[in-house]
């Protein structure tokens, strides 16, 4: 006897609703919503798709098929979150010496708009 698949498509609709709502409520820095939004494509999102072969946990592959995840699409989503978040360590190792001297530089001279601030 099949399971109804209802509860579960159901529950991973709430899921998805709870991680949008989470990204897009403020309790994001702004940084990260700027890089979210002003970041260019990692990607050529109208290249063509390739055939993979992929070793998965089994129990994962099971629950995933039972709330009807598209694999190809879930898998996708997260190679390019891993992928961002690999360039941007590999950006900011690249980049460590300028920020660290810039830093220095607001410490000991601080901001042009320092006194224009009245806050």
């Amino acid at each position: 006897m099949v399971e109804d698949p209802l509860p579960c498509i159901e529950y991973c609709k709430k899921k998805l609703a709870d991680v949008f709502s989470c990204a897009y409520s403020g309790r994001m820095s702004n940084a990260h919503k700027e890089t979210m939004v002003m970041q260019p494509n990692l990607f050529d999102p109208t290249a063509p798709k390739k055939s993979a072969n992929l070793s998965i946990n089994s129990d994962l592959l099971r629950q995933a098929k039972e709330c009807r995840l598209n694999l190809s699409q879930a898998l996708e989503t997260q190679l390019a979150v891993l992928l961002r978040e690999k360039k941007r360590e590999q950006w900011q190792a690249e980049n460590s010496e300028a920020i660290e001297a810039y830093n220095r530089r607001l410490e000991e001279n601080g901001a042009f708009s320092d006194g224009l601030r009245h806050f």
